[in-house]
């Protein structure tokens, strides 16, 4: 198995937007629940700490494989949320590692 986390920072210049887009954000990637082969799980929290260095969202998902992981990254489900978001995220930060 293999697990793929990933953190944003995203765009927005009062609190109001950055909720909208926290939520935005959040609701488009569970949406792929059950449309991607291989995938097992995902989820999708928002930061509630509000320290300086903490990221807003991330993004844990677990994959029977790295052929479902890398399927993932080119599958259309995935590429249409991507394009949804546009230029929505400032920042992004990404670990996959295997467990078992």
């Amino acid at each position: 198995m293999l697990k793929h986390i990933v953190m944003w920072d995203l765009r927005a210049d009062t609190p109001e937007e950055k909720a909208r887009a926290t939520q935005l954000l959040k609701r488009k990637f569970e949406s792929l629940r059950g449309q991607i082969p291989g995938l097992l799980h995902i989820e999708v929290g928002v930061d509630s700490s509000r320290v300086g260095y903490a990221c807003d969202v991330v993004l844990y998902s677990e994959f029977d494989s790295q052929a479902s992981l890398d399927g993932y990254a080119t599958h259309p489900a995935h590429l249409r949320v991507r394009e949804e978001l546009g230029d929505l995220r400032i920042a992004r930060h990404q670990v996959d590692y295997a467990v078992g």
